[in-house]
Formats: structure tokens, C-alpha cells, sequence
């Protein structure tokens, strides 16, 4: 019965058969051909008999493994590796057929390989995931065929494997140095001008060229006989939260990931930067309450206890209650603190309805409110119009996209910064308003 289950025909076998049923056609009319063609069946089945005899003599022709990494990167191309090695004494044909989860929908995955004898071959493919989760991997299928390719014998391996998918860590690796400097144009992170000094004295110096001379301390100065400066650092261990609407509004996707999604993401690589700069990281995510809380706090642990904490996040996209907002940050949030808020709004109304508790919570705390661009408006806005009704389209897609820069304006009317950018900018833009505050001072 297992012998029957992993043995399977090939297409070439079908095609010799149907030669051989023409030929059959053709004795029918030229009896003479009738005996030769009885050889040609013959001659099929010994070889038929020899594909099979070749293929199953040994019990392990060859072994496979498939590779993955111990978790997935969340909108990330994840590499997946599958090396086999061929225990047979002659050049093989492998299709490679694995089971992928079921959340990438793939159904046509397939890879042929000519595998040379008792050698080894490493057969690569990536996958982007675009949600989070548990992700089980089924079967690796692997059909052998002889040479004679006229059969396939299955292999299989590595059955039921489970690979969770976690926020984008490698994006995380990605941005890792850039809580050391402002300066890293490669990767878009735009240079701060310091316009004061925050009130944190590190230590006392000797002038190098470049260093700001209103720093110059007069007194060390005369006592050293050279010109010696302050030396400021940015105030250290304030407290930051991420808060995380997980809402009706973050349910648009965008190039496969939800604006939830893109949210978490940034908020991990956004929490390394603010450890890396000694402040204390914290998150939470709201939409009917308030929930997958985790204080703001800089022990070594607090990057693995947020990444967990994100991972875990799941929603039903209800109504966000901005009002549960306020009071639970009124209520657990006594320090003052800079609450970097992602959420989306697409409307002045929808702004106005929630901005009474916006400015509730800016009285207390530096709030900063991430929201995103409708980035397909832009390809009807930027598109040559032809008729009446592509007319009516542009002006309402500028009339959206100019109503996203009103909402900005009233957010800053009432000392609520605010970042507008479109879902792959967003940790980008994120960090840099971060940076921008810690260099300004004014937290």
C-alpha cells in the first residue's frame, strides 16, 4: 500500500502510451505493423519494470531538510531552504512540491532540479508574510525520477512544522545603529539642528575644531590655560509610549500589510531606538478598552516583553473609543511623557470628534499623532483625465488629499505635533520626529 501510494506515472509514460495506441490505429489499417507493435508494448513495460526496480532498490534514495528561520519577519521576504542529497548512483530529476501555509495562498508552487549522483543541492525561495500568527508548514514533497523518467517515486519530509510570525525584526536589525546618530543619510534619517541645550551636563572637555563656542567654559579655560567646552547630552530616562489604535481606521491595507501592521512594526524598530537612547520604552493598543499594556521601563528584558506584547495583538477592527484613551492615560500615566499616537484619520469630522480628548491628553503629555496618506489617490491625481467622470474622481481625490493637510494644521493649532506619511515611510518618519524631540529639548 506505501509502495502504491508514492508511486506515481509520469506525463512521458501517458505520451509513449498514446504513440503506442496510434500505432495500434495504424495496424488496424496496415496489419502488418500489428506484431512490431506488441514489441514496442513490450519493450515499455521491461522498462517500466527497470524505472521501478531502480528507483525502489534502495529505501532512502535520497534526504531532504527544509530550513526555515526560527520566527518570520512580519512584510518581509523571509528566506526558506531546502537541501537534498541524492543517494543514488546515478543522475536524478526532483520536483520539489512543499506545503506552504495556508495564509500566502499559493497552490501552484513547484521547483524542478537535476540533482547529479551522490552529490548535494541547495534549492532556495523566500516568503513574505502579511499577517501575524502561527504559520504550519505541511509537507515537503519531493518526486524522484530515474532517467528513464517514466515514473516518479515521492519522498516526504518534514511534516507539520509550525513557524511563528512575528513583528518585522529584520527591520529592527535594519535601524539598530540609528539610535546612535542623526546623521545617517543612507538610510533617510534627516540631520537635527540643535537650537539649545538640554539641561543634562555629561562633562568638561578640551576645544576640538567644530565644537559650538557658546559651550566654551571660560573658568576651566583659565585654570587648563586651553580652551576647554561643556559637554551636553540628551536628557536621559524619559519616558516614551507607543499608542496603537488598532480601530476600524487601521484596517486599509496597503501593498498587502494593514496600517495595523505597518503600526506594530514601526513601533518595534521606534521602542529599540528610544532604549538605545537610555529612555524608557512602554506600549499599549486601544480600540473598544485599553489593553496590551506594557510599562514604560528600560531593563534588558523590556525589547523581548514588547515584542511578545506585539505578537500578540489581535482586534475585530471595532470603534475606537478615544474617550477610554484619555482616561486610562490619565488614570496610569502620571510622569510626563511622549505618547507617540498611531492612528489614521481620512476627515476633518472625524478629527473634530475625537480632538476634545486629544487636547485632554496633550495638556499633560508631549502627544504626537502619526496618521498615513492615502498613497492610491495619488495615481488618480497624477493621471491625465479624458472624461467628465475622471474629472469628478481627481477633484475629489485632491479634495481628500488636501483635507489630510488640514487635519495636520489643526492638530499644530493646538500644540499637537503630528506626522503625516505615507505606510512605507512610516518608521522612517517615525524615528525621525522622535529624534527631532530629543534634540530640541523639549519633552
Amino acid at each position: 500500500m506505501k509502495f502504491i501510494k508514492s508511486l506515481y506515472l509520469n506525463n512521458f509514460f501517458f505520451y509513449v502510451l498514446l504513440g503506442i495506441i496510434g500505432l495500434f490505429v495504424c495496424a488496424f489499417i496496415f496489419p502488418n505493423l500489428y506484431n512490431a507493435v506488441w514489441l514496442v508494448v513490450l519493450i515499455l513495460s521491461t522498462f517500466l519494470a527497470l524505472d521501478i526496480l531502480i528507483l525502489y532498490v534502495s529505501k532512502n534514495g535520497i534526504e531532504a531538510t527544509r530550513e526555515t528561520p526560527e520566527k518570520l519577519s512580519n512584510g518581509d521576504l523571509n528566506p526558506v531552504k531546502v537541501r537534498i542529497k541524492n543517494r543514488y548512483t546515478f543522475t536524478i530529476s526532483a520536483m520539489i512540491i512543499d506545503e506552504i501555509p495556508f495564509q500566502f495562498q499559493v497552490r501552484n508552487f513547484k521547483i524542478i532540479r537535476k540533482i547529479k549522483a551522490s552529490a548535494q543541492d541547495e534549492i532556495g525561495y523566500d516568503l513574505r508574510p502579511t499577517e501575524r500568527g502561527e504559520y504550519y508548514f505541511g509537507n515537503l514533497n519531493i518526486y524522484v525520477s530515474s532517467p528513464l523518467m517514466l515514473i516518479s517515486r515521492r519522498f516526504t519530509f518534514d511534516k507539520d512544522k509550525m513557524v511563528p510570525t512575528y513583528p518585522s525584526y529584520i527591520q529592527l536589525r535594519k535601524y539598530d545603529l540609528l539610535a546612535f546618530s542623526n546623521n545617517l543619510f543612507q538610510y533617510g534619517i534627516k540631520k537635527i539642528r540643535r537650537i539649545g541645550h538640554t539641561m543634562e551636563f555629561e562633562q568638561i572637555k578640551e576645544y576640538v575644531q567644530g565644537d559650538d563656542l557658546r559651550t566654551i567654559n571660560w573658568k576651566a579655560t583659565a585654570k587648563k590655560n586651553a580652551l576647554m567646552v561643556n559637554q551636553f547630552q540628551d536628557e536621559k530616562s524619559q519616558s516614551v509610549y507607543m499608542a496603537i489604535d488598532k480601530g476600524r481606521v487601521m484596517q486599509m491595507p496597503f501593498n498587502g500589510l494593514s496600517l495595523l501592521d505597518y503600526a506594530i512594526n514601526s513601533t518595534l524598530v521606534l521602542a529599540n531606538v528610544i532604549l538605545k537612547k537610555q529612555d524608557k520604552a512602554g506600549i499599549f493598543a486601544f480600540s473598544k478598552k485599553v489593553e496590551n499594556r506594557v510599562f514604560a521601563e528600560k531593563r534588558g528584558s523590556q525589547m523581548q516583553k514588547i515584542l511578545e506584547t506585539l505578537y500578540n495583538i489581535k482586534t475585530d477592527f471595532f470603534e475606537s473609543d478615544y474617550s477610554r484613551l484619555y482616561v486610562d492615560i490619565k488614570k496610569n500615566i502620571n510622569q510626563r511623557s511622549l505618547i507617540i499616537l498611531y492612528t489614521n484619520f481620512e476627515t476633518m469630522d472625524g478629527l473634530n470628534r475625537q480632538m476634545p480628548y486629544l487636547k485632554g491628553i496633550a495638556k499633560n503629555h508631549l502627544l504626537v499623532v502619526v496618521f498615513f496618506q492615502n498613497t492610491e489617490l495619488n495615481a488618480i491625481i497624477n493621471k491625465k483625465t479624458d472624461t467628465i467622470q475622471e474629472v469628478y474622481d481627481k477633484v475629489i481625490a485632491e479634495k481628500f488629499m488636501f483635507e489630510k493637510r488640514l487635519i495636520a494644521n489643526e492638530l499644530k493649532k493646538y500644540g499637537i505635533h503630528s506626522v503625516l506619511t505615507q505606510p512605507e515611510n512610516l518608521t522612517l518618519d517615525a524615528i525621525n520626529k522622535y529624534l527631532e524631540i530629543k534634540a530640541r529639548g523639549i519633552l
